[in-house]
């Protein structure tokens, strides 16, 4: 009899995409670095216009980096639908801000990953970046406009303190 403590694997919750309400399809592993295809799971077909119905229309990739597994950098390749209204034609595509911010080059778990990795694990701004596979001034830019999204009201007179190495301004 089988041990009833597990359960058949599963991509997606060994990844904890299912908390960012995707679905892995598909996987490609590079020496340097994995690829995961997915999709987002709940249905978004109903127009936010006049509320009914659309019908498929088409898809678009969205590349998001995500939380390095074994420091190997992930990216995550959704496949987003888009859909157009039959009574208005309003085109919209799903809505995938349960897995990112809008225009986020980082998913939000990539976020978390970082953010833990600077104050808990006391990581480098671009070892961070070295294991999401974005440029240094990416995660800068990305956590200086989610922080900045959340509390609009909350403007610092300094919104963004950068200190260089010595042999970085000397040059």
């Amino acid at each position: 009899m089988p041990d009833a403590t597990f359960t058949r694997p599963d991509l997606t919750t060994f990844t904890r995409l299912d908390g960012l309400g995707l679905e892995v399809t598909g996987q490609l592993l590079e020496p340097d670095r994995s690829v995961l295809a997915c999709r987002v799971v709940e249905p978004d077909d109903w127009c936010r216009r006049c509320g009914c119905q659309g019908v498929p229309r088409d898809t678009v990739s969205r590349e998001l980096a995500h939380e390095p597994f074994g420091w190997r950098p992930t990216t995550l390749v959704l496949t987003v639908r888009r859909y157009r209204c039959k009574e208005c034609s309003h085109v919209w595509r799903h809505d995938t801000t349960a897995a990112a911010p809008p225009r986020a080059k980082i998913s939000r778990a990539g976020l978390r990953w970082g953010l833990v990795g600077i104050v808990v694990g006391h990581l480098s701004m671009a070892r961070v970046a070295e294991g999401l596979g974005v440029a240094c001034w990416g995660c800068v830019r990305c956590w200086a406009g989610c922080r900045q999204r959340r509390a609009p009201h909350r403007r610092p007179p300094v919104q963004l303190l950068v200190v260089l190495p010595r042999d970085v301004v000397n040059s």
